[in-house]
């Protein structure tokens, strides 16, 4: 194709799309971007609470999951952390690295990576079709047609498919994209919700609405230990929320897509243990004798959690005074306080998760070039693909790094 600029689409205009179109303009390409939304980039605004969060200095394979999630080896270590933020550096976007390796811009503005990435794809001549629902690419000879919901159709010598999966829809990504994987002849592994709130069986959780305390979360199933996290737990009136909920949540998941019943294990006090806890109970139940029970644990955990803790270890009569308490009546209480467990019965749905866990099955893609397989000059990057990382930057870094390899490949 010498002496001919290669047509490229990129179907998506969120983080891995921006980066491949940035990636495929630099080599020379004519690259249009097709988006279904008034404006590119929508779901980077929203993410790191408006900071974006977009890479993690901890990036390695362990905190990426997926049928197959050596599948993203190549392609982050193609585009490393270090390339990222040498990337964004030259763009402008100066790094500020908090804790847990999470790298964040110096303005503290995610708005600031989304100006830095229109201006280089203006800088380019890349074309932004926004408002622009692509309902079907098909492949006829060496061609690739993109048909729009109005039954225009375009033609191209290669496509990128970047559109995301389901999280999130109000930014766009609705899961359309798998639909035209599929009529391509690829298929899609089970999807589900991740990095997402947790629906728990209870009967208290209204009454907890709102509080937060900082402790330990453990997933178990089968009572073994599947994962643990540890830090801002937040009750909700449909279960539980919070950073190492969101962690958890993605195996949860999992585990619930198998058919298994998993439970979630909460220490609200993990700084003591239950030994210790015991001892300190007995003294605070010897030191005030006359007070409430409902009392007696003020100052030791949140106020709002008490009269639930309490009637959680079967203690009904809130006003008894701690000298009637049982020694198998405090020793309840110590177990909550330190094992309180719930049934996962779901998670949130859609709206509220942050990314998507399966997509695109990997063994239908090249990964040292992020091309299909089964369709020559056909690509992928980013979230539709199957392959999801923790909360942290890790799923951002997919974006870039993904991105980055189908850029460079598809301008070949």
């Amino acid at each position: 194709m010498t002496g001919k600029l290669l047509k490229i689409a990129v179907i998506g205009g969120g983080a891995a799309g921006m980066l491949a179109a940035i990636a495929a303009g630099r080599k020379g390409a004519d690259v249009t971007i097709w988006e279904r939304d008034p404006r590119v980039g929508k779901k980077i605004l929203a993410t790191g609470n408006g900071r974006c969060n977009y890479t993690n200095t901890y990036t390695d394979i362990e905190h990426y999951y997926g049928n197959n999630p050596k599948f993203a080896v190549s392609a982050l270590s193609q585009f490393s952390v270090e390339q990222t933020i040498n990337f964004f550096n030259r763009l402008g976007i100066a790094p500020k690295i908090e804790e847990q390796g999470k790298v964040y811009p110096m303005s503290g503005q995610a708005s600031s990576i989304l100006d830095v990435l229109l201006y280089e794809l203006k800088e380019l001549g890349i074309q932004i079709c926004t408002d622009s629902y692509v309902k079907k690419i098909s492949k006829e000879g060496k061609n690739f047609y993109v048909q729009l919901e109005n039954d225009t159709r375009f033609k191209f010598d290669r496509v990128i498919i970047s559109c995301g999966g389901k999280a999130k829809p109000s930014t766009g990504s609705d899961g359309s994209g798998y639909e035209l994987a599929r009529m391509l002849g690829h298929t899609i592994t089970g999807i589900f919700p991740a990095l997402v709130q947790l629906k728990l069986e209870g009967q208290y959780f209204k009454q907890i609405e709102g509080v937060k305390i900082e402790g330990t979360a453990q997933l178990l199933c089968n009572n073994k230990l599947v994962m643990e996290e540890q830090g801002d737990i937040l009750f909700a009136n449909y279960g539980i929320s919070g950073p190492p909920i969101l962690q958890l949540s993605r195996k949860a998941g999992e585990l619930l897509e198998k058919g298994q019943v998993p439970i979630i294990k909460v220490i609200l006090l993990d700084k003591i243990t239950e030994e210790k806890l015991q001892q300190v109970m007995i003294m605070r139940f010897k030191d005030g004798p006359n007070k409430t029970i409902q009392f007696s644990l003020v100052g030791l955990i949140n106020k709002r959690l008490i009269p639930v803790v309490l009637k959680e270890a079967g203690i009904t009569d809130l006003n008894r005074p701690v000298s009637n308490i049982t020694g198998q009546e405090r020793q309840r209480i110590v177990s909550i306080l330190t094992d309180w467990r719930f049934k996962i019965t779901g998670t949130k749905s859609w709206p509220s998760a942050q990314v998507t866990a399966g997509g695109i099955n990997t063994e239908e893609i090249n990964p040292s070039t992020m091309e299909s397989k089964l369709v020559p000059g056909l690509y992928f990057a980013g979230e539709i693909i199957d392959i999801d990382g923790r909360c942290g930057g890790f799923n951002l870094q997919w974006a870039w790094s993904s991105g980055f390899v189908a850029g460079q490949n598809v301008a070949h």
